[in-house]
């Protein structure tokens, strides 16, 4: 994910990539990042000595691990520093961030977001939700950063759960439709790379007229079912495996996850 994200960035060149640096246990894992020009190092303390702007990307269960190394191996000149963290942890609450990050010396404010790889290409969706010492500016500034990655809203910290798994693991769910749809064409007879190709192009095009219509997704289903036609005894079709409820269900899956995540 913080691959997808600074794909996303240094594609808008919002920020260069020299002044990027990356910290992880093993730096042969680290070899893609060298790639794009960032900085690399197995000491956490060396990213929070370089950087004004943080962004957290491991596992909640490894966060404490990772805070303690950074404490361990950061520069004591940098003991009255100010860092704005930025964390892509899921489930993981603005109060528990600031109560792990504590052990930090200095200023610490925090923004938690949430969001999904397709921001690799330009096309993704971000939530994002700040502390109460995080200013308008600061905002602006994540969101000029995040810019070229595609969509990127403020929201209150209670809908993270539910509006980050949609957008998080939403992208997952679509990818299976689209091989599901693909099976579909290559069963009746089409070739497999041409089903898929077209499928996703299709999946694409319909979250666009979404977009930029006003008009509700149940009205822009109608004006494609012509009466005793194709496309309607294909969404019974749907109906009757229960396509609808399905998604629902794994959305709902996926945010109760999220909130056991968090509690743990």
């Amino acid at each position: 994910m913080s691959t997808a994200i600074a794909q996303g960035i240094l594609k808008n060149g919002a920020h260069p990539a020299s002044k990027i640096w990356v910290s992880g246990p093993h730096l042969e894992n680290l070899s893609h990042w060298k790639e794009f020009g960032a900085n690399i190092t197995n000491k956490n303390g060396e990213v929070f000595n370089n950087c004004d702007i943080v962004f957290l990307g491991v596992k909640p269960q490894v966060l404490s691990r990772a805070i303690n190394d950074c404490l361990n191996t950061l520069a004591q000149t940098n003991t009255n520093k100010k860092v704005l963290f930025i964390s892509i942890l899921a489930g993981t609450s603005i109060e528990q961030l600031h109560k792990t990050l504590s052990i930090l010396p200095g200023e610490k404010q925090v923004i938690r977001t949430l969001p999904n790889t397709p921001m690799s290409v330009g096309a993704g969706a971000c939530l994002y939700t700040p502390d109460h010492t995080v200013t308008s500016q600061q905002c602006t500034e994540l969101e000029r950063l995040l810019s070229g990655c595609g969509l990127c809203e403020r929201v209150p910290e209670y809908l993270m759960s539910s509006l980050g798994s949609l957008i998080g693991c939403g992208p997952a769910f679509m990818y299976i439709a689209i091989e599901a749809l693909a099976d579909g064409a290559v069963k009746q007879g089409a070739p497999r790379a041409q089903a898929t190709r077209l499928a996703a192009q299709m999946v694409m095009g319909s979250g666009k007229m979404v977009l930029d219509n006003t008009k509700h997704p149940g009205l822009l289903k109608d004006e494609v079912c012509s009466p005793g036609g194709t496309t309607i005894y294909g969404v019974a079709a749907l109906e009757e495996g229960k396509f609808r409820s399905t998604l629902i269900n794994a959305v709902e899956a996926a945010t109760l996850r999220t909130k056991e995540m968090g509690k743990n």
